[in-house]
């Protein structure tokens, strides 16, 4: 069963008719001639750029770790107690 792109109360491709199977969603659309018309690839566009701003979005909105923090960090952890990094302050054990 072909599925159509509904926008607006309307058929894109224009079929007409009550009981054919009809959706907004994008990925559920089978019909090649709704598939074809400028509205159907006009909403494709805004979904995969709202997608990549999205995606841009939350890239830029994630904390940036120090790398000398994080390094300083994993040098305590080890078990040995001569593990901390040279010329950094407070280093009661090198």
């Amino acid at each position: 069963m072909v599925t159509h792109y509904k926008i607006d109360g309307h058929l894109a491709c224009g079929t007409h008719g009550e009981k054919l199977a009809s959706s907004k969603e994008l990925n559920q659309v089978r019909c090649r001639n709704c598939r074809n018309t400028e509205v159907y690839k006009q909403a494709r566009r805004d979904t995969r750029n709202a997608a990549r701003r999205a995606a841009r979005k939350s890239k830029v909105a994630q904390p940036r770790t120090d790398w000398r923090t994080s390094w300083q960090q994993r040098l305590t952890d080890l078990p040995s107690r001569n593990r901390l990094p040279r010329g950094f302050a407070a280093q009661p054990y090198v």
